[in-house]
């Protein structure tokens, strides 16, 4: 049965198809129990992960910095069995210390396997979600998302929307020809005589060697290139460590706010890629630069930087890595916040019930809105927007699920005869 053909609300609606909202799919269901017709994932990509892919691709990523055990899939070994039944156990990377990575290569094919598996495209429509509001009816308190392809109405949704695709640009680069941002106008193809990447994490060194390959490269940052294995320790996987260190303090509070921006390794870089970038220096294919930029200006055809100590850098192109705006003040985000009556907490936290992951309402009950990824970082921790972090996510949103869809079922036999919601 197609959504297009069901007269009844949808159980759920997962927003986002990338990895956290592809992983999530499968544990609704298998472990909620929810019937394929009832669910569905919405995202305006040709296909899930295509977001993923598309970044992977910009920066030129050849290996993933989390293990293997972290993937799409909901069997742990689930990526290492593929990789030794193909005899693809060579791509599982190794780092001192810590256990095995997979390359990207090998973690893409195993996700499309997985997604081809289970049939997770045929539950993938393609659209994008302009905003979510209660549905108009007495009868329930459910949801519509008006989406570009009309409305889908939902008895619970969840936002799995990442940092919803907006990136961080620094002032002085707004309207200067030259300047992208490597996750959106950037051409990794385009083929330049010098570039300078500006950022000094994960995303700009991997970009810099891999450019320094075929042009002159200089990687300019405001802070020393730190070495650092994980994003956070790895003790945030766990629950326990999560209720501890961060559910002791009230939820949306700034308390919270700052555990986990302290607990993050942000603009970091892993020994792997660490050791990489000083090779290139010591060949002399790249330089590294420590720097703040005042202004940038194109002349003839290059860019300028201008430096706050009085040095310049000239360029045919600049490429910032400079991460991700706040998910928190995400347009979309307020929309829905105040279409639901949602509650914010410090600088814009969703505030979520820590043992489901709902968005709780400004009246203090729980509202039919779940939360997954960097925006559940007040409840998740530090590792909320990482893969692993998408399990964590999962664990409770999917049980959650499973007892609200237990008392569901007599009701949803009188809702079967239900007209489709009319659109806002």
């Amino acid at each position: 049965m197609s959504y297009a053909s069901r007269s009844g609300p949808l159980e759920c609606v997962i927003v986002g198809g990338g990895i956290h909202g592809t992983y999530l799919l499968q544990r609704l269901l298998e472990d909620a129990g929810l019937d394929r017709e009832a669910v569905t994932i919405v995202d305006p990509h040709e296909r899930l992960l295509d977001s993923f892919r598309r970044k992977a691709r910009a920066c030129e990523m050849t290996e993933l910095r989390s293990t293997f055990v972290h993937h799409v899939g909901t069997e742990p070994f689930g990526l290492e069995d593929f990789a030794e039944a193909r005899g693809r156990t060579d791509e599982l990377l190794p780092t001192p210390g810590y256990p095995r990575r997979p390359s990207l290569s090998l973690f893409l094919d195993y996700a499309d396997y997985v997604i081809d598996g289970n049939d997770l495209a045929a539950l993938h429509r393609q659209a994008s979600v302009e905003t979510i509001r209660p549905t108009a009816s007495d009868r329930d308190d459910g949801l519509v998302l008006e989406t570009s392809d009309g409305p889908i109405r939902t008895r619970h949704a969840v936002l799995a929307i990442g940092h919803g695709g907006r990136y961080r640009r620094p002032d002085w680069a707004e309207g200067v020809d030259g300047v992208t941002h490597v996750w959106d106008e950037f051409d990794p193809d385009a083929r330049v005589d010098e570039t300078v990447v500006v950022g000094g994490g994960i995303t700009a060194c991997q970009l810099a060697t891999c450019l320094a390959e075929r042009e002159a490269v200089t990687v300019l940052s405001r802070h020393p290139v730190e070495r650092a294995v994980t994003e956070a320790d790895p003790r945030w996987i766990n629950w326990n460590h999560i209720e501890s260190h961060l559910h002791r303090h009230p939820s949306g509070s700034r308390a919270r706010y700052e555990t986990v921006g302290a607990a993050r390794n942000d603009a970091t870089v892993p020994p792997y890629l660490h050791d990489r970038l000083e090779a290139a220096v010591d060949r002399g294919d790249l330089a590294v630069r420590r720097g703040d930029i005042g202004s940038a200006r194109t002349v003839d055809g290059t860019v300028r930087l201008l430096l706050a100590d009085g040095g310049c850098l000239v360029a045919d192109r600049v490429v910032l890595a400079t991460g991700f705006a706040p998910v928190f003040e995400h347009p979309f985000v307020e929309r829905v916040a105040r279409n639901l009556d949602l509650e914010r907490g410090y600088r814009g936290m969703a505030v979520l019930e820590d043992e489901t992951l709902a968005w709780r309402r400004i009246d203090g009950g729980r509202s039919r809105l779940f939360v997954t990824g960097a925006l559940a970082a007040g409840t998740v921790g530090p590792l909320a927007g990482n893969v692993a972090g998408a399990r964590r996510s999962a664990d409770r949103i999917a049980a959650t699920l499973e007892t609200e869809g237990d008392g569901l079922e007599a009701v949803s036999a009188g809702e079967e005869t239900a007209g489709p919601e009319p659109s806002a």
